[in-house]
């Protein structure tokens, strides 16, 4: 019993006097794999851009515009009045749908159905909330949104494909402001 206990106190006392981190297989961290991700996003993201301009170049029925905000969106009904814009806070009642560049309807306006929308209160297709804050109750308008303005590299795992491209007609039914949080 005396031996045990003596192996038990040498192996609590110098078992774990010598505890050492391991030290990680790559000690630097490499930014190349960032960077070759970035480089491809870049090709991609071009590849997309220039596939959209030969696309509304073929398109002679319409003059397509180039937001800043990195959209293309052309008037299908532009009201004329002095009408205000939509803002932050503000809910908008909209009705809009989905399709490729080729026409084909992805979501209709009746799958979709009509939608209430807070201004960047809300998580919507990034083009589109910031379309919208272009439009005038009773216009009518189709965007041009690339993928990284879109549903990006994973698409919505359903009709909308990875890094796909996408047209959305939408037409402003209503403009409810935001109330004044002072009144």
């Amino acid at each position: 019993m005396k031996i045990k206990g003596f192996f038990l106190i040498v192996l609590i006392c110098f078992g774990c006097s010598k505890n050492e981190a391991r030290r990680p297989v790559n000690p630097k961290p490499s930014c190349t794999l960032l960077s070759e991700t970035v480089g491809t996003s870049k090709v991609l993201n071009a590849q997309e851009v220039k596939g959209i301009e030969a696309y509304i170049n073929k398109d002679s029925t319409q003059i397509y515009e180039v937001s800043k905000n990195g959209f293309w969106y052309v008037y299908l009904n532009k009201e004329i009045k002095n009408s205000p814009l939509p803002k932050f806070g503000d809910e908008v009642i909209l009705e809009y749908n989905i399709t490729d560049l080729q026409g084909t309807i992805l979501y209709s306006k009746a799958v979709l159905g009509i939608k209430n929308y807070k201004v960047d209160k809300e998580d919507f297709i990034s083009g589109l909330q910031k379309g919208i804050k272009l439009m005038k109750v009773g216009e009518t308008v189709t965007f041009v949104i690339p993928s990284y303005h879109a549903f990006g590299i994973a698409g919505d795992g359903n009709k909308i494909e990875v890094n796909q491209t996408i047209k959305s007609t939408v037409t402003l039914l209503n403009i409810k402001k935001k109330k004044d949080e002072n009144n």
